[in-house]
């Protein structure tokens, strides 16, 4: 569940990296290494919306339970909220009724993987195995064939991995406004969390945040409030494909 964001490591042929940005100051957008860049261009990646636009993008990673998701899905339910949750075959087995939850409510289910492994390291046999292991109980569990999104654990990636997510027809989700909210022995409250979350957002940010923090379930309600009354539009990451899909097929062919 770790979210890595403040490790440079440049990305060689066929090594691993973290994933790693540049965080937004003053509200302009993060940035990424023009390498990293150029890696989710090739292989359909994305890691921030239209920076053009005041729209957000919710993405929480579930790994696990800790009690807090219920009071999430609350907050994104009363303020129309839609997000995505990123969740592993533990998530799956362990809390059937609050994904269930989610797709009724209407939130995106994406693929963390089923054993939260390094895809970077893992053989190609075994990627496969572990992203189709958890489709496989996602689509058991709601009925739903379609998974379309997959965040790599830790954010660790090489141009191989992201080229077999790319091949499985996912689109691998990154993220350009995050910080270290997934340790539960060092929750600060509410206040901390509101904090930090404004700091980072930017026009078109992809938001990364941890169910099994409490200090981010104490935030979210005015953190949604505070960025609707700055003129921010929460939107889901099936508008922003939309509309990329739209923009590919409005240029001009050469």
């Amino acid at each position: 569940m770790l979210a890595v964001s403040a490790v440079i490591c440049f990305p060689q042929p066929g090594s691993a990296s973290d994933w790693y940005f540049l965080p937004a100051k003053n509200h302009q957008p993060a940035t990424t290494e023009p390498e990293y860049a150029a890696l989710l261009k090739k292989y359909n990646g994305i890691y921030t919306g239209n920076t053009a636009k005041k729209e957000i993008f919710l993405t929480f990673d579930n790994g696990y339970e800790a009690g807090y998701t219920g009071k999430i899905l609350d907050t994104l339910k009363k303020e129309h909220v839609p997000a995505t949750f990123f969740i592993t075959g533990h998530y799956i087995t362990d809390q059937p009724e609050l994904v269930r939850r989610m797709v009724r409510e209407g939130h995106i289910i994406g693929n963390h993987s089923w054993g939260h492994p390094d895809l970077s390291q893992i053989s190609d046999q075994r990627y496969e195995q572990e992203l189709k292991k958890l489709k496989d109980a996602y689509t058991k569990l709601t009925g739903n064939k379609t998974m379309r999104y997959l965040r790599p654990p830790r954010g660790t990636f090489s141009e191989r991995s992201l080229k077999l997510a790319n091949n499985a027809g996912y689109v691998s989700v990154f993220w350009s406004a995050a910080y270290q909210d997934w340790l539960r022995d060092q929750q600060h409250g509410g206040g901390y969390a509101y904090d930090h979350i404004m700091r980072r957002i930017h026009p078109g940010a992809i938001v990364l945040l941890h169910t099994v923090s409490r200090d981010n379930a104490d935030a979210l309600p005015r953190v949604i409030a505070d960025l609707k009354k700055q003129d921010y539009q929460f939107r889901s990451l099936d508008d922003l494909m939309a509309e990329k899909s739209l923009d590919r097929h409005q240029q001009p062919k050469k």
